[in-house]
C-alpha cells in the first residue's frame, strides 16, 4: 500500500471516522477503489504521481463515471493532500458521511 494510502487508512480503519466502516482495495465491477464505505456508498481514491499521464486520466474518468452511475459518491485526493492537508481531507470525508451512522431498525 502506498504511504499516502497507509496514512489515510490509519484514520479510516476500525470505524475511527464517525463510526463508519471502510474497506480498502475493494473490487467494484471492473475497477478497484482505494477505500469504500458500503453503508454510505462513498468511494475514496488517492491519486499518486502516476495519475497525471493521459492514459491514467482517461482511466480515472471512466472509473469515476462508472462508480457514479452506481449511485456512489467518489472523493478524490492527491498524495500531497494526504501529506500536507490531512485535516482538510478528513473534514471533506466527514461531510459526506451522515451523522450519526445509519443503524438498521431493531
Amino acid at each position: 500500500m502506498p504511504f499516502a494510502e497507509l496514512l489515510l487508512w490509519y484514520y479510516l480503519r476500525g470505524k475511527h471516522l464517525n463510526g463508519y466502516k471502510f474497506r480498502r482495495q475493494v473490487s467494484i465491477g471492473p475497477f478497484i477503489v482505494d477505500f469504500y464505505c458500503p453503508r454510505t456508498h462513498v468511494a475514496i481514491e488517492i491519486d499518486g504521481d502516476s495519475h497525471v499521464t493521459p492514459s491514467a486520466v482517461t482511466y480515472d474518468v471512466r472509473r469515476q463515471a462508472y462508480l457514479q452511475s452506481l449511485g456512489m459518491t467518489v472523493l478524490r485526493f492527491t498524495n500531497t493532500d494526504i501529506y500536507h492537508n490531512r485535516d482538510a481531507v478528513l473534514d471533506s470525508i466527514v461531510r459526506h458521511l451522515p451523522s450519526p451512522p445509519l443503524t438498521p431498525p431493531s
